[in-house]
């Protein structure tokens, strides 16, 4: 496994710039936002002649390599919302936003191709979170079903075409949530192999699951890990439970975003089942804590992590003991 740096970490410095920081702390891999507007890489502009190899080579030059590209904003319109929750994002009517939120991130998958990068990370969002309960409209869920099955089997396609796997953010307030989505999302595509998902384990932990089963069960269809932590806060939870609305920088929150180490994240754990179903890529620290500055999380999380990296799965003991077929 490898360390990595999510770029968005600093959007309001030149990429060139975030990777020779974070080179000087060990990082070995970028994660880089794709979605348009970003401010370091544009979709647009890494198709055209050389660019590709142009960027490659600078951030080989840094001995880094990159892991993903991010497309978390642009994709989160395919599904929703439509309304003015996302006009930050692309101002236009429904069908304008699905439109270009699909091509935004098709032409994703193509720079990532260009880039020679394996995986595209994203969100598909979802027009109302709410309909996964029950009440008042039971056929909610049912109805994004057949949408998250239409909007995105050609979408994957294109991904198989291009040779790039479009990972999932599992995250709240989108169509994939929990495990049960997870695995649901799946059977919708008939388990096309180009669909599989980003564990960010912060997110996980937000509604109480477990990481580790979550590794346990969706397994070779991890195809990138956020290094991110989550706290949820002991003595504020009585008060506004796991689902607590407001600023997460309150003082009174129930849950904050963490670096790595400082939150309710077993990092031994989480490397280790990552480890035992053959995840051997990337653990992309993300920066959202609200207590301590970006640098601090730069230089706490290298600290922390590097040395938990397992570099290699284990031989298995050939001695009299432990024989072929007790290794």
């Amino acid at each position: 496994m490898k360390l990595g740096f999510f770029t968005a970490n600093f959007t309001e410095k030149p990429l060139e710039d975030v990777a020779k920081l974070v080179s000087k702390y060990g990082y070995e891999a970028l994660e880089i936002p794709a979605y348009e507007g970003n401010g370091q890489l544009e979709t647009k502009e890494v198709i055209k002649g050389n660019n590709a190899r142009q960027i490659r080579k600078m951030v080989s030059s840094y001995g880094l390599s990159i892991a993903a590209l991010s497309n978390h904003a642009d994709s989160f319109l395919i599904m929703g919302p439509k309304g003015k929750d996302t006009d930050f994002i692309f101002k236009g009517t429904a069908e304008e936003k699905i439109k270009h939120g699909t091509e935004s991130l098709i032409r994703t998958a193509q720079a990532a191709n260009a880039l020679e990068v394996p995986v595209v990370v994203g969100y598909p969002g979802v027009e109302n979170w709410g309909r996964f309960f029950f009440f008042p409209y039971g056929q909610g869920w049912a109805e994004y079903e057949q949408q998250f099955a239409e909007r995105f089997t050609p979408i994957l396609d294109k991904f198989k075409e291009y040779g790039v796997k479009f990972a999932i953010e599992i995250h709240p307030n989108s169509f994939v949530y929990d495990i049960h989505t997870a695995e649901r999302a799946l059977e919708l595509v008939n388990y096309h192999p180009a669909l599989g998902y980003n564990l960010d384990p912060a997110n996980i932990v937000y509604l109480c699951l477990s990481p580790e089963v979550l590794i346990d069960r969706l397994k070779d269809r991890i195809f990138h890990v956020h290094a991110k932590d989550a706290e949820l806060v002991k003595q504020n939870l009585p008060v506004g439970g796991t689902l607590m609305h407001g600023d997460m920088g309150n003082l009174d929150c129930s849950y904050r975003f963490r670096i790595p180490g400082w939150g309710d994240v077993n990092w031994k754990h989480i490397i280790t089942e990552l480890s035992m179903v053959g995840y051997d890529g990337v653990l992309s620290y993300e920066h959202e804590d609200v207590t301590m500055s970006r640098m601090d999380g730069v230089e706490k999380t290298a600290a922390f992590l590097k040395p938990l990296l397992i570099k290699a799965p284990y031989e298995g003991r050939k001695d009299k003991l432990f024989g072929e077929k007790n290794s």
